[in-house]
């Protein structure tokens, strides 16, 4: 059966992380010849995303894992109850030969109507480990992420890369930050979200930090400080999509969380970078895994939020340009996987004939 008549479900969300991946995979399937359809919620990032790609896009309910008291929590599993008969249903119509879950707070009901219909599912290994169970194949981005998993399941795959990342343009990326070439420039990412704090750290620093360098701050919805617009060497924006390429072959030196998709970006990229990981506080702390593997091999430079301020930050930034050429000869080095490869490998043998 050729793979022109295959059918795939593809599902994650809650955050851009959950779904950047099934981006990059979007047009690998696409040049295979696969039906592509979108299991997700009516309210997530992934409604805004993926209609774009001109991809089938179903909707289900979902809840919401919280790691504090709130009342919904009593509500929620119920949600997720609802939402698994509904995506049973979908699935049930769709007929895929086999299900990508990329995890999220919408994976749960989605892989559970695929275990409920027999479908194969493949899933990352820590994105959620209330899939586990069911996933048919776990890949894991790092190669330690192996001993904490089932052996017959786990598969070291790494993570799938969106192959536009590689077709900035540094001149674009220039006139979209209205930067010249006087001096080197620094992206800064809070992830989709923006994060208060390091915005907080980066802006106390700024008038130190345009002396030397152009800085463009990806501050997240609604994080603008309007008293900084007339500074003509920072250069604020909420979120970017497209224009991200072209900003990424601009930067010298990119400042950001260290959720697995951005950072195995900024290896492709050879983008010398200083990670700031989630803290356990406000995550299950697999940013501070990868973080620290990342730094082990040489890739990036690593500072934690408990212990910083805005003097320590000014200061790592410092250090990082002045040893950029070694972090870059690093990454030239990886033997990591190329993840778009190995996860169609399996997608296309986990799919059912």
């Amino acid at each position: 059966m050729g793979n022109k008549h295959k059918k795939i479900v593809l599902t994650g969300g809650g955050s851009a992380g959950h779904v950047t991946p099934n981006l990059a995979l979007i047009p690998e399937l696409i040049n295979e010849g696969w039906e592509i359809h979108y299991i997700g919620t009516s309210n997530g990032i992934e409604k805004d995303i993926i209609p774009k790609e001109g991809v089938t896009y179903h909707t289900v309910h979902s809840g919401k894992l919280r790691r504090y008291f709130d009342i919904k929590n009593l509500t929620d599993p119920f949600k997720v109850i609802y939402g698994a008969g509904e995506a049973t249903s979908i699935i049930r119509k769709i007929k895929p030969q086999v299900i990508f879950s990329k995890g999220g707070f919408v994976s749960v009901p989605v892989v559970i109507g695929g275990w409920l219909n027999r479908i194969p599912i493949i899933t990352p290994g820590l994105a959620n480990k209330m899939t586990m169970p069911f996933a048919t194949k776990i890949c894991v981005t790092f190669p330690q992420s192996k001993e904490s998993l089932p052996a017959k399941k786990v598969v070291y795959t790494g993570t799938p890369i969106r192959r536009d990342i590689l077709e900035g343009s540094y001149e674009e990326g220039l006139r979209i930050c209205g930067f010249n070439d006087s001096k080197p420039i620094i992206m800064i990412m809070g992830g989709s979200l923006g994060s208060r704090n390091l915005n907080n750290l980066i802006r106390e620093q700024i008038q130190r930090l345009t002396r030397h360098f152009q800085v463009v701050h990806i501050c997240g919805k609604g994080n603008i400080d309007e008293k900084l617009l007339g500074i003509k060497e920072y250069k604020q924006f909420e979120y970017i999509g497209k224009e991200q390429p072209h900003i990424f072959k601009a930067a010298s030196l990119i400042i950001s969380r260290a959720g697995a998709n951005s950072i195995f970006e900024f290896l492709t990229l050879r983008l010398p970078n200083l990670l700031i990981p989630l803290s356990l506080n406000a995550s299950r702390g697999d940013q501070i895994l990868n973080a620290k593997y990342f730094e082990k091999m040489g890739f990036s430079k690593v500072m934690y939020e408990e212990e910083l301020n805005s003097d320590l930050l000014y200061n790592g930034i410092i250090e990082l340009y002045k040893d950029r050429n070694m972090y870059i000869e690093n990454m030239k080095k990886s033997t990591i996987p190329q993840g778009n490869e190995e996860i169609m490998k399996l997608i296309n043998k986990y799919a059912k004939a």
